[in-house]
């Protein structure tokens, strides 16, 4: 049985993977994600940066899933943030940065990258791991000043990378994507499937061993 294991506190990527058929266990990583980024330096390639910081929520989290008696799963770790102007922006956290954010790529066009991280745990240990990037041309529109005001007054673009969902109430100000949908929820279907695949995982092995209860 491979028990699914996502190393993310977000809700919109738990929910693309139920949508999908799979329910995971759910454990939060404590990385120093700004600790990480300052290591890496001002020069790393943006997909690095991503992917790295994916490699490293999926590895945090593994000590307590063996202590948990859980030495046997397939763990995915996730890191989304949006490249504009060749600057990388994660969560602002506070009404005037997305204020800020917003007015500088409206009416624009952004590239939201996800890195993603796969590791297989046997007998407690990682048996092999794998990691990529995916990246989707986000084009934006321009709300209206009274719009703008009234989605920074939900606190949702605060909460998330770029400062936009394009699941949810975010979705409103986007004109169109190229590219993969669930990557810029969060989490990449088809990508995963492919890393999964690397470590000798299979869809339909997921859906037997990590059904959703319907």
């Amino acid at each position: 049985m491979t028990h699914l294991v996502l190393a993310s506190a977000s809700p919109a990527r738990l929910s693309v993977l139920r949508g999908a058929g799979v329910e995971p266990t759910v454990r939060v990583s404590g990385v120093d994600e700004d600790a990480i980024i300052d290591r890496l330096g001002p020069s790393a390639a943006p997909e690095l940066v991503v992917t790295t910081l994916a490699e490293a929520k999926a590895r945090d989290v593994i000590p307590a899933l063996i202590a948990e008696g859980l030495s046997d799963a397939v763990v995915i770790g996730c890191d989304s943030m949006l490249l504009i102007d060749g600057e990388l922006q994660g969560k602002p956290h506070s009404v005037d940065i997305a204020r800020s954010r917003w007015r500088s790529m409206a009416g624009r066009s952004a590239t939201l990258l996800t890195g993603h991280s796969v590791l297989r745990l046997s007998d407690g240990a990682i048996v092999a791991d794998t990691s990529d990037h995916s990246g989707t041309v986000v084009h934006f529109a321009s709300p209206s000043d009274a719009d703008l005001e009234a989605y920074l007054a939900t606190g949702e673009p605060l909460k998330v990378a770029g400062a936009f969902t394009l699941d949810s109430l975010g979705g409103w100000f986007v004109e169109r994507i190229e590219g993969d949908p669930s990557s810029v929820i969060g989490i990449g279907l088809p990508l995963v499937r492919r890393l999964l695949s690397d470590v000798g995982v299979g869809v339909a092995e997921l859906w037997s061993a990590n059904a959703v209860v319907r």
